[in-house]
């Protein structure tokens, strides 16, 4: 059996460069905003990457600029089992993909602290994705067992991040640039880890702080276009014109400001150079592809093929989201169904490995800190499946890559990153058959 361990390794090691880039402690500090001769600092965080993010700024303005407890406050909150030593600021561990009473409860007092601030006061939000589902407020009317039922709907039909985030924004008292309307007259400055294509700022955690293009007929429009069946008590709040987000132009905005500290492209060039070390020419495929999973995996595929047969020694390089129809009662997620559609398509094809993986550490799944983050692919994928008596394509047909990967002990489990840019998937062809 070919030994695959070099490519698991040099896949391993793009993906690992790519996290690097993101981490709060590489990117954060050189953004934090000075503090003020006499106001307070008050440091919100909400996302995967807010106790990694909360950890850093707590330490800067505490060791770098001298400030104490009374000039130094705050609240974050971040994933079930993403939380970070912070010192005296209260990090809070709450529900993600599907909210929870905890980030509930976390939020009002987020947005308590946002209410209270003075005019010499700074408040410093620190975003990630996976904000969207830790900071939850439902607006007047709608329950969170309402928020629930329509976040699992949602996240099963296949749409879009930027298509559940324009639902959120509109049932929510927080999202949609609401957190900035409540902060006058203190200032606001927002720095963001960006997860989503094209790294718009609207889309990030459901752009709590700047203003909001989309409207109330774009989410039912939504719901409409993935027959949602949603609870009368959304119904009825997508209808109230009171639900409306803030806009382009509203004054909340006149003293707020909005920085993007890491970006997809930023880590995908990371791994380039990890590629470029090791003799491989990088292609990149982009930073915001989107779409169903198997069918980018299919695409990519025949690039591979077609760069295989022109001779080529590269790295196709990748970010995004993909997506997931669900219709089978399988596990996994988007980035293992990319890795196991990937592998049917290319069935064993020599020269060919690759790792699809998500940045922030873990890849759909259960909702466990611990789930995979992704899965490898290589030349042997498909035999060593048939010889296990395992039929990739059932496999697919219901949902249950990480079944798959797991019997051939091709999954990556990192744990936690601590960061999240999303996507991350390499695709090496190696014309000299070392892969």
């Amino acid at each position: 059996m070919t030994d695959h361990r070099p490519h698991k390794e040099f896949l391993r090691s793009m993906f690992d460069a790519a996290v690097s880039a993101a981490l709060p402690e590489n990117c954060l500090p050189e953004h934090l905003p000075e503090p003020s001769a006499s106001g307070r600092i008050i440091l919100l965080a909400a996302g995967k990457g807010a106790g990694a993010m909360l950890e850093v700024a707590e330490r800067h303005y505490r060791e770098q600029r001298g400030l104490g407890s009374d000039r130094l406050i705050g609240l974050g909150v971040t994933r079930h089992g993403y939380g970070r030593p912070t010192g005296t600021i209260e990090l809070i561990e709450a529900g993600h993909p599907v909210p929870d009473q905890a980030g509930v409860d976390a939020t009002i007092r987020c947005m308590e602290l946002v209410s209270a601030a003075g005019e010499n006061d700074h408040i410093v939000v620190l975003l990630s994705g996976g904000g969207s589902a830790n900071w939850i407020a439902p607006t007047a009317g709608v329950t969170l067992d309402d928020k629930q039922q329509l976040t699992k709907a949602l996240l099963k039909s296949g749409a879009t991040i930027d298509e559940i985030n324009k639902v959120r924004k509109h049932l929510s008292r927080i999202k949609g640039g609401r957190l900035a309307g409540l902060a006058a007259p203190a200032k606001m400055t927002t720095l963001a880890v960006s997860d989503v294509p094209n790294d718009d700022p609207a889309a990030i955690a459901s752009g709590p702080t700047v203003p909001d293009a989309s409207t109330l007929a774009d989410a039912r429009g939504i719901c409409a276009k993935y027959a949602i069946q949603v609870p009368p008590a959304i119904s009825e709040a997508l209808n109230d014109q009171a639900n409306e987000s803030l806009k382009p132009g509203d004054a909340a905005f006149n003293t707020a400001e909005f920085k993007i500290v890491a970006r997809p492209q930023a880590s995908l060039d990371a791994a380039a150079e990890v590629a470029r070390a090791a003799g491989y020419e990088p292609i990149f495929l982009g930073d915001s592809v989107e779409g169903e999973a198997r069918e980018r995996a299919r695409e990519h595929a025949g690039l591979a093929r077609e760069a295989l047969g022109a001779g080529k020694r590269c790295v196709f390089l990748s970010g995004g989201e993909l997506t997931v129809t669900i219709n089978g009662d399988g596990i996994g997620g988007p980035n293992q169904e990319y890795a196991l559609a990937l592998a049917i398509a290319l069935q064993d094809l020599p020269g060919v490995s690759g790792l699809a993986a998500d940045t922030d550490g873990t890849d759909g799944g259960q909702g466990a800190a611990s789930d995979p983050a992704g899965a490898f692919v290589f030349p042997t994928t498909i035999s060593r499946a048939t010889a296990l008596g395992l039929d990739p394509a059932s496999f697919l047909a219901r949902n249950d890559s990480t079944c798959f990967f797991d019997a051939l002990s091709d999954l990556l489990v990192p744990g936690p990153t601590y960061t999240n840019v999303n996507d991350f998937r390499a695709i090496v062809v190696d014309n000299t058959g070392m892969c």
